[in-house]
């Protein structure tokens, strides 16, 4: 018996949450026809299966629990189908500070306090390493300034 791509696409949410062009891809790869595969993502729309607002959510805060900074949720979410539309409303009703979420990263990885060689050279490769780890993560330039910062601060502090 041929299962119907409603069918598969429940099978598949029932796994995860998903993006619905990430699921439009998935029915499609297992051979579906365009018509059977909008069929069965309006039927998923329709009962609540399948939600982009919902998932975004999800990974959004996936995504600060991993540490990531607002550029690569962004990217992240872009590339599951969420529309820069979507983005932007989810990312103003979220109320979170970057800067300090960058900081707080930054702490969880490098501890509180910069503790940098006395060499000139091997201080500005230790900045230079923590800034490259934070863009990695997706804050802003301003953002990773004012982490480092802050963990000066907290140095000169004690």
């Amino acid at each position: 018996m041929t299962v119907s791509a409603y069918q598969a696409a429940v099978a598949i949410l029932s796994r995860r949450d998903y993006a619905e062009q990430e699921l439009r891809s998935k029915l499609i790869g297992k051979g579906y026809s365009i018509a059977e595969v909008n069929g069965a993502i309006a039927q998923c729309l329709s009962y609540g299966y399948l939600n982009d607002d919902r998932y975004a959510r999800l990974v959004l805060q996936n995504s600060l629990h991993k540490g990531w900074g607002p550029l690569r949720i962004q990217q992240h979410l872009r590339q599951k189908g969420i529309s820069d539309s979507q983005l932007h409303i989810l990312l103003m009703e979220t109320h979170i500070d970057w800067f300090e979420h960058a900081v707080e990263v930054a702490e969880r990885k490098f501890g509180s306090k910069i503790k940098l060689p006395k060499d000139r050279l091997l201080q500005q490769k230790e900045k230079a390493r923590r800034y490259r780890f934070l863009q990695y993560r997706g804050f802003s330039g301003d953002q990773i300034h004012y982490a480092l910062e802050q963990l000066l601060r907290h140095t000169k502090a004690a």
